[in-house]
């Protein structure tokens, strides 16, 4: 079969399309033909070996993917060949025409939503949900102003969000981002180049300040993030380039939260409770993964180029 393999850490470059055997499942393993691969940031540091990741070289990229069951491994009970699934992990890799998963990573993905958008939902997904519901603690009725609400992990916590019950105010950097995050869902949509945007959330709020705020780049905005808060609000830090400085008054003022949050992190209960709620918003139509681009399986140095870079309009995935 065609997989993407990496034999040494560094740029996109590195990873190059190479024939190896096809896998056969272990004990509660599965594994899937893979139509659609979910391409993220962390698998770009996976790939390049920063920020604390790394991965046994060579090795095959990509977390999330989404296909059809080809064949499982005694103990697998939850999932059964032909069926459509996507799955959040892979044992040997997503960027390839097939994968082992453990089974209790293999969710179904309900025939209204296409593999390019099952390959979506892990990473993208997964954040999101965790840092609204497992870090912020948000209740229906709070406000929630997301960072970056254009991108993959952006328009995830805009849908959820929404169907939680807050009030969300998106913030991005072009007409066509606005357009996108408010087909999504969001209740109100700030150009992030504004000066003044922040100011406009706290306006939209009547001065009280927004509950929580997602912070997909803290070294840029987190100083800023700490007075648009109300008097408990919650920052979640999900991406930081760099170091930041914050006056601490602010956190004081308000008896304010800044809480940080890995996806990895999470506990095996927390996914399962994470991807039950995935399941039935996919199948329900409350979450609509958006696919900005699709692109082929080889160019998939193309891809990671293309992830990394600003502005980002949904997400993308490879197709084998």
């Amino acid at each position: 079969m065609k997989s993407i393999r990496v034999h040494e850490h560094g740029s996109p470059e590195v990873m190059i399309l190479e024939d190896i055997p096809d896998p056969h499942p272990g004990a509660e393993e599965v594994v899937i033909q893979v139509f659609a691969a979910g391409v993220n940031p962390v698998d770009t540091y996976i790939r390049s070996g920063l920020h604390g990741y790394t991965a046994d070289l060579p090795y095959t990229p990509g977390i999330d993917a989404a296909g059809i069951v080809e064949s499982v491994g005694d103990g697998v009970a939850n999932v059964s060949v032909g069926d459509r699934v996507y799955c959040a992990g892979t044992v040997t890799g997503g960027y390839a025409e097939r994968t082992v998963c453990h089974s209790g990573d293999v969710h179904p993905l309900p025939d209204s939503v296409t593999f390019a958008q099952g390959a979506s939902v892990g990473v993208p997904y997964g954040t999101a949900y965790r840092a609204l519901f497992q870090r912020a603690r948000v209740i229906p009725g709070e406000v929630v102003l997301v960072h970056g609400a254009s991108g993959g992990v952006g328009l995830a916590a805009v849908e959820l969000a929404r169907a939680g019950g807050m009030t969300v105010i998106g913030t991005v950097g072009s007409e066509a981002g606005r357009s996108l995050v408010a087909k999504h869902g969001a209740n109100y949509v700030l150009d992030h180049h504004a000066p003044n945007h922040l100011d406009q959330a706290i306006e939209i709020t009547d001065g009280k300040g927004v509950d929580v705020i997602l912070e997909m780049l803290a070294n840029v905005n987190l100083g800023n993030d700490l007075p648009t808060l109300a008097m408990g609000g919650r920052v979640v830090v999900i991406g930081s380039r760099g170091a930041v400085e914050i006056n601490a008054r602010d956190t004081m003022s308000r008896d304010a939260s800044i809480v940080g949050m890995s996806l990895r992190n999470a506990s095996a209960c927390e996914f399962a409770s994470i991807h039950a709620y995935l399941v039935a918003g996919l199948s329900n139509g409350t979450l609509r993964p958006s696919v900005g681009k699709e692109i082929p399986l080889a160019e998939a140095a193309d891809a990671h180029h293309r992830v990394m870079q600003s502005p980002a309009y949904g997400n993308i995935s490879l197709i084998t």
